[in-house]
């Protein structure tokens, strides 16, 4: 077999398909640029680019931006404001956010909310009206500048935001608390509603996808089996992920959803979704359940493994162990096939650790 480019060793995995070896890759969005990350580059290693394909346009919605101060701490203070009414967000930005990678500080760190837009009753009312009067527009240059820079170094992914029930759980209400589950028990009706709402402004957002150049599609999930009840799962999440994929696969694109948290809870619910991969696996000691275990759980999907960072913390040493680990699970379960591995899909990686995976991970010829 001739060596394949890090593009075609990533869709081949992920595609249930022989790659030559096990890929591995950094996002762009946690990757350092210098001496180690083209070294590591020259060995083997991959890039992915997670970019949108579309425009938001918010009609009848005035939004604007001041800085405040909560808590004692200075915070970035949004308001949206619409005919029937306003809703404002405060959130804490690091230094550094927006002027390296989007959204992150220096330290690789997302601003994080302080205030949520959904704060009572009267809100619903607000960003429905949002939800209602939000349209998507077709964009595809993201997409095609990158693709065209990054070339066979690696994928160029859509991303997409939060599904519809997880926008009011994390981003919108949020689950500090218990606040999302208060709402969901004391105005069921209201949260139904704006959930309903989102499903259906989304659907547009989906075709514009299923019809851009890229090959797959990040669905940007924070799976955790803590937060989400296997009820929840099946009630809000499998039929959204049901739809999302048969747009998707229509068009032959690959759907990965982001589960980083705990899924042990969720194992039988997840093989029942029609999902391609499970992106950002977290094994055991951040997450629980290890990689053996769901390889075979998922027989039909591809495991793209988000490495730990408890282990970077403990050295290069304890990264080349941990590697090595998870390269004989994934022997004894499927030769190392359905796996692709991520240096990261949630913080920086260290110059002496991002090395220390790439020895490990280069000699990954497959079948293991």
């Amino acid at each position: 077999m001739a060596e394949m480019t890090r593009r075609e060793g990533i869709l081949a995995a992920s595609r249930r398909q022989r790659a030559d070896r096990v890929p591995f890759f950094h996002y762009w969005r946690h990757s350092q640029i210098g001496w180690a990350e083209r070294e590591c580059r020259n060995r083997g290693m991959g890039m992915n680019w997670v970019r949108p394909c579309y425009t938001e346009i918010m009609h009848g919605v005035e939004v604007s931006e001041r800085p405040d101060v909560v808590g004692g701490r200075a915070v970035a203070r949004r308001i949206y404001t619409t005919p029937v009414g306003a809703v404002t967000m405060a959130e804490i930005r690091e230094p550094g956010t927006g002027q390296w990678h989007p959204g992150r500080s220096w330290r690789d760190i997302s601003a994080w909310a302080v205030e949520r837009l959904i704060k009572g009753p009267d809100d619903y009312r607000v960003m429905q009206y949002i939800v209602e009067h939000t349209e998507y527009v077709a964009d595809y240059f993201p997409i095609e500048q990158a693709m065209d820079w990054l070339g066979e170094d690696g994928v160029v992914m859509v991303g997409w935001p939060h599904s519809p029930m997880q926008t009011l759980m994390i981003d919108w209400v949020g689950s500090e608390e218990g606040r999302f589950f208060y709402h969901h028990a004391d105005y069921p009706e209201l949260v139904e509603s704006l959930y309903e709402a989102l499903c259906a402004s989304r659907r547009p957002m989906y075709e514009i996808t299923a019809r851009c150049p890229a090959a797959a599609v990040m669905c940007g999930e924070n799976i955790d089996g803590f937060l989400l009840s296997p009820g929840l799962f099946r009630r809000y999440f499998i039929p959204v992920f049901e739809e999302q994929a048969r747009i998707l696969h229509a068009q032959d694109k690959l759907m990965a959803v982001h589960m980083d948290g705990r899924l042990n809870s969720l194992k039988r619910l997840i093989a029942e979704t029609p999902i391609d991969i499970v992106e950002a696996l977290h094994p055991p000691p951040m997450g629980d359940v290890p990689l053996g275990e769901a390889l075979r759980a998922w027989p039909d999907k591809v495991i793209w493994v988000g490495f730990p960072s408890s282990v970077y913390d403990q050295g290069p040493d304890a990264s080349r162990a941990y590697a090595r680990e998870l390269l004989r699970e994934a022997a004894a379960v499927s030769g190392g096939e359905r796996l692709v591995i991520a240096m990261s899909t949630e913080n920086l990686v260290s110059n002496e650790n991002l090395l220390a995976l790439t020895e490990v991970l280069e000699g990954a010829r497959l079948p293991l």
